[in-house]
C-alpha cells in the first residue's frame, strides 16, 4: 500500500497564534436631557471580519495558506476520485492561519499497488487505474509518479504472463493432435499426398504415350 501526496513544503509563519479581531466601538449613550439618545446606525462594511486587525506580513501567509489548502484538497480529491476502490481516505496535515482557522498545507491518499493473485489480466486492469490515479492532478508530486512507475513495472510482468500463457495455451492445443486423423493439418496432408499421387499416375500415362524426346535445357 502506497500512498499518493502532493509532498509540498509546509508553510512556515513568522508570526504564529490567533489575533483578535478589532474591538467594535461602544454605541452612543443616551442623553436624557437632550434627547438625541438613539445610538447611530453602523454601516454595513464596518463588521469586524478575522482578517481586521493582521499585519501586512500576517495578511500575506494568510493568503498564501488560503492557495495552498486549495491546492492540496484539489490534489488529493483528483486521487481518490479517479483511484476509486483502490484509493483509501484522504489524510491532511493542517497548519493553523494568522486567523486562528486550520489549513491544509499537506495530504496524502493510501492506493494499492498489489498484484491480482492469480489473475494476470486483472492485474494488468488494475494497474491502469493506480497510474492514471497517481497521475490524475494537474502537477503531479515526485511521489505521485514513483507509484506511476511501480504500477507500470506491475502491470509489465503481467503482461508478460499473459503472453506467456497464451503461448502455453496454444503449443498445448497443437500436441494432442499431431499425426491424428482428426488432426485439419494431417487431414491436409492426406489430401495432398493423394492428389500427388493423382497427378503422377496421370504423368506416367502421358509420359508413356508421348514420342521418345527428351526436353533440351535452353
Amino acid at each position: 500500500m502506497n500512498a499518493i501526496s502532493p509532498n509540498l513544503p509546509v508553510f512556515s509563519p513568522s508570526v504564529t497564534g490567533q489575533v483578535s479581531p478589532r474591538p467594535e466601538a461602544e454605541p452612543s449613550r443616551t442623553d436624557s436631557s437632550s434627547g438625541k439618545g438613539q445610538p447611530k446606525a453602523r454601516a454595513s462594511g464596518d463588521s469586524a471580519t478575522p482578517e481586521q486587525g493582521l499585519s501586512p506580513e500576517e495578511l500575506k501567509q494568510l493568503t498564501e495558506l488560503k492557495a495552498r489548502d486549495r491546492e492540496v484538497r484539489a490534489h488529493e480529491a483528483a486521487h481518490q476520485a479517479v483511484g476509486g476502490q483502490y484509493a483509501g481516505a484522504i489524510s491532511y496535515t493542517f497548519q493553523r492561519g494568522p486567523d486562528g482557522a486550520q489549513y491544509a498545507v499537506g495530504g496524502e491518499v493510501p492506493i494499492d499497488v498489489s498484484s491480482v493473485p492469480g489473475d494476470p489480466q486483472a492485474t494488468i486492469e488494475k494497474m491502469r487505474v493506480v497510474r492514471a490515479a497517481a497521475m490524475a492532478p494537474a502537477e503531479p508530486s515526485g511521489q505521485d509518479r514513483a507509484v506511476a512507475a511501480e504500477a507500470m513495472q506491475v502491470m509489465l510482468k503481467a503482461q508478460s504472463e499473459v503472453m506467456s500463457g497464451q503461448e502455453e495455451t496454444e503449443n498445448a492445443k497443437l500436441k494432442p493432435g499431431q499425426g491424428g486423423e482428426d488432426d485439419p493439418q494431417s487431414r491436409t496432408a492426406q489430401q495432398a499426398t493423394g492428389a500427388y499421387q493423382t497427378v503422377s499416375a496421370m504423368t506416367d500415362v502421358a509420359e508413356q504415350q508421348r514420342p521418345g524426346f527428351r526436353p533440351v535445357a535452353a
